[in-house]
C-alpha cells in the first residue's frame, strides 16, 4: 500500500516531521485522511517503540497547536503490522475551514491543504474564501436557551468510565461559546432540556395503528441514547428456526448494525433545527430517521465509503469518551456489512435508514432474549442475601440516589432479577431487596 491523496506515512515522529501541517492539510481537504506513524514513504514497516508515549504526544500536538479546535475530528489508534506496533491517525474533513497552525495564524505559512500525496500551503485567496463560507450555525456556536444548567448525569457517566470531569469540563468539552456562555451542545447534554426523543411501535406495516410510544427525552442526550438502545434491544428478539436437521437462532435485526444506526442518528442529527431523531418499529422493519441532509461537501459515495464530516463534533467527542462511538467513519461501513445500501434514503431534510426484519415471524417461534444492562449485572453481582438501598449504593460506590433507582434498581426489579422484602409497601423505610432465583442464575453466569 503506497501513499495516496488520503494516506500519509511517517517513519517516526521527529523534529523534522511537521505533524501539524499534515493534519491541517487533511482537515482542510474535502475527504479527510489517515496518517500512519512507523512506516516509511515506501510503506516499509519500522514500527513505534514507545507506543503510549507517542500517542499522547500526538494528541497533545493536535489538541494544542491547531485552530479552530479539531476535538472530535480526529482519532488516534494503535494497530499492528508484521508484528510491529504502528500508530494510525484518522482525520475527518473539518466543518470550520480553514484550519491553521496556532502560531502562524490564518496565513499561507499556517494553512495547508492536501494536493495529491503532499500537504501544500493554501493561497491567501483560498483562505479568505473558506473563511467566508465557514459554518456559523452549529450547536457549538449557538447559545443555549437556558444558562442555569446542571450536568450531574454527565458527571456520573464519565465517572463510570474512570474519566471524572474536573471544574474545567465546560472548556475542555467545548460546551461554551466565545463569550463563555453555555452553547447548544451543553444544553443537549444537560440534565434537563426540551428535546423529545421517542420510540414508536406500530401494530402493522404503516403508521395507522400506533400500539406503543415511549418518551426518552427531556434529559441528557447520553441518557436518552442509552434508553433508546435498551428499548430497541428488547424489541430485537431472538427468533428460533427449527428444521429437521438443526435449530438455528437469529436476531430479528443484526445487533451491530442496529446499534450503529441508532448512535449515528443521535450524533449526526441536525439539532440546530430543534428536531430530534425518530425511531419507529413496524411489523416488517425498523425505521431510524435523523434530521438534516448529508453535510455539505460529502457525497453519497463518500458517505458509504466511510468518509466523515461530523456535524456535531462536540457530541461526537463526548460519545467517544463514553465509548458509545469507537472510531470516526466506522459506523456506516459496519451497517452495510449486513444490509444493502438501498436501506438508506436521502432527502433535502432527512436521512432515513430502513432495516427489514431478517427473519419471518410466520416461519419461526420467537423467544424473547432479555437484554440485561451492565448496571443491572453490576447490581446483581454485589448482592448476597438481603440488602437495603443504602448498602447496595455503598457496594457500587454510587452517591446519586435517583440514578441508582432508575438505572440499577428499577430495571433489575422490572426484569425479575430482584424482589422486595415488603412488596405491599414499596416505599417502606424498612424495605430491603434480595435476589430472585432468576437473579441467582444471572449472577452465576456473570
Amino acid at each position: 500500500m503506497s501513499e495516496t491523496n488520503r494516506i500519509e506515512y511517517k517513519r517516526e515522529l521527529s523534529k523534522k516531521v511537521d505533524l501539524e501541517k499534515e493534519v491541517i492539510a487533511f482537515l482542510n481537504y474535502s475527504e479527510g485522511g489517515e496518517i500512519y506513524i512507523g512506516l516509511d514513504a515506501n510503506g516499509l514497516v519500522y514500527g513505534v517503540s514507545d507506543l503510549d508515549g507517542e500517542m499522547l504526544k500526538i494528541k497533545d500536538i493536535i489538541k494544542n497547536n491547531i485552530q479552530p479546535s479539531c476535538l472530535g475530528l480526529f482519532d488516534i489508534i494503535a494497530i499492528e503490522k508484521e508484528g510491529k506496533n504502528l500508530i494510525k491517525i484518522i482525520i475527518s474533513s473539518g466543518t470550520e475551514k480553514p484550519y491553521y497552525k496556532r502560531k502562524k495564524g490564518m496565513t499561507p505559512e499556517g494553512s495547508f491543504i492536501r494536493i495529491g500525496t503532499a500537504a501544500e500551503p493554501m493561497t491567501q485567496k483560498m483562505i479568505d474564501e473558506l473563511y467566508a463560507k465557514r459554518t456559523r450555525n452549529s450547536i457549538g456556536k449557538i447559545t443555549s436557551p437556558q444558562q442555569d444548567l446542571d450536568f450531574e448525569q454527565l458527571h456520573i457517566y464519565y465517572q463510570e468510565k474512570n474519566k471524572p470531569l474536573n471544574k474545567q469540563f465546560k472548556k475542555n468539552l467545548e460546551l461554551a461559546t466565545t463569550d463563555n456562555a453555555f452553547n447548544y451542545a451543553a444544553y443537549l447534554l444537560a440534565d434537563k432540556n426540551n428535546m423529545s426523543i421517542k420510540v414508536a411501535k406500530y401494530s402493522g406495516e404503516n403508521r395507522v395503528d400506533l400500539s406503543e410510544t415511549n418518551e426518552y427525552g427531556y434529559n441528557s442526550l447520553i441518557k436518552a441514547c442509552k434508553n433508546v438502545l435498551d428499548k430497541i434491544n428488547i424489541e430485537n428478539k431472538t427468533a428460533t428456526l427449527i428444521t429437521a436437521k438443526e435449530r438455528k437462532d437469529e436476531r430479528i435485526w443484526n445487533s451491530i448494525a442496529l446499534r450503529e444506526a441508532i448512535i449515528n442518528a443521535f450524533v449526526h442529527n441536525d439539532f440546530t433545527r430543534e428536531a430530534p431523531p425518530k425511531f419507529e418499529i413496524f411489523n416488517d422493519r425498523i425505521e431510524i430517521t435523523s434530521t438534516g441532509s448529508l453535510p455539505d461537501g460529502l457525497s453519497e459515495k463518500e458517505f458509504f465509503e466511510g468518509f466523515s464530516i461530523p456535524r456535531n463534533k462536540e457530541l461526537i467527542r463526548v460519545f467517544k469518551d463514553l465509548e458509545l462511538v469507537e472510531q470516526l467513519g466506522s459506523g456506516i461501513p459496519r451497517i452495510i456489512e449486513f444490509y444493502s445500501k438501498d436501506c438508506f434514503h436521502f432527502s433535502d431534510n432527512f436521512v432515513r435508514i430502513v432495516l427489514p426484519k431478517s427473519v419471518s415471524t410466520e416461519q419461526v417461534t420467537e423467544q424473547v432474549t432479555e437484554q440485561v444492562t451492565e448496571q443491572v449485572k453490576k447490581l446483581v453481582g454485589v448482592m448476597e442475601k438481603v440488602h437495603s438501598r443504602t448498602e447496595l449504593m455503598e457496594f457500587l460506590e454510587l452517591t446519586h440516589r435517583e440514578y441508582f433507582r432508575t438505572e440499577y434498581l428499577q430495571k433489575a426489579i422490572e426484569q425479575g432479577f430482584i424482589e422486595l422484602t415488603i412488596p405491599d409497601k414499596p416505599r417502606s423505610s424498612k424495605q430491603k431487596y434480595k435476589l430472585t432465583e432468576k437473579g441467582v442464575n444471572l449472577k452465576k453466569q456473570s
